[in-house]
């Protein structure tokens, strides 16, 4: 059973429709760690085939169709290369990296990261149950200072809020990032690239609205993830929803989209996406 929480207030600035109706990756407009962190370079990009490595070693379909984490197995058994990879990650001068592969390389800190703090404390039940200062989700993990970047100390949420939306002002971020729930869009099975981002991000934005923790729809009304109404500022209003959600939609889904005409409400599963 999935459970629901009231919508939370949200410190970020709205993105508004533009946003969504260009669904690419747009000129930064920055502050702050944004503009800290802005992408200006042509390095190469980091050797990430050590995360795809584990990814497709320790994930696996679960039989409700998400993507699960034999976090048990990971544990035993791979959390010595997940720390040398997230060591490797650290020693990145991320700002001479290109823009696509800057995504990619803050997309898989953000997912490695999240990965190794569930790691440090399974067995539980929810990473919600990991309590270093909450989020905009109240308690939780995503206010502590959890990586170091050029010398800069940040937190998941920095990553996410302050970083790539407000870099990137895609929805599609979202998509991308991955809190160790089940009500989440799923972790792929192989680490983002400034090469594949772009296939990538509509892969998982795909996935996500076929799958019934994304959008279901009962007539002409529609229940999403409560991912939509916390950042109602990314996706738009109602009207801009359900375009987006049409876009993605594919069969069954595609054709029950066409008929819904409002949205009934949200919801969200917080347990692990354990398998």
């Amino acid at each position: 059973m999935s459970t629901s929480f009231p919508q939370p207030s949200r410190r970020a600035a709205g993105f508004g429709l533009a946003a969504l109706i260009g669904l690419r990756l747009q000129p930064a407009m920055a502050a702050g760690l944004a503009e800290r962190f802005s992408p200006s370079g042509t390095d190469n990009p980091p050797d990430h085939s050590a995360w795809t490595k584990l990814l497709a070693r320790f994930l696996k379909p679960r039989p409700d169709g998400v993507m699960g984490v034999a976090y048990g197995r990971w544990k035993a058994e791979g959390r010595e290369p997940l720390a040398a990879y997230l060591a490797m990650l650290s020693g990145v001068t991320v700002t001479r990296l290109s823009r696509r592969d800057q995504f990619a390389f803050w997309a898989n800190l953000y997912n490695a990261r999240t990965i190794a703090l569930v790691l440090e404390r399974y067995p539980l039940a929810s990473i919600r149950e990991i309590n270093l200062g909450g989020s905009l989700f109240g308690s939780g993990p995503w206010r502590a200072k959890l990586v170091k970047v050029e010398g800069v100390d940040l937190s998941l949420d920095d990553i996410e809020h302050e970083i790539l939306r407000k870099l990137w002002r895609d929805p599609r971020v979202h998509y991308a990032v991955n809190c160790a729930s089940i009500g989440c869009p799923d972790l792929p099975r192989e680490a983002f690239t400034g090469a594949a981002l772009e296939t990538m991000l509509e892969r998982g934005a795909r996935a996500y609205v076929n799958h019934p923790r994304g959008v279901s729809v009962a007539g002409d009304a529609v229940t999403a993830s409560r991912i939509y109404s916390w950042f109602a500022a990314d996706f738009g209003d109602q009207a801009a929803l359900l375009a987006h959600w049409r876009r993605y939609a594919a069969g069954p889904q595609a054709q029950a989209l066409a008929q819904a005409s409002r949205i009934a409400g949200y919801d969200y599963d917080w347990r692990l996406n354990t398998v």
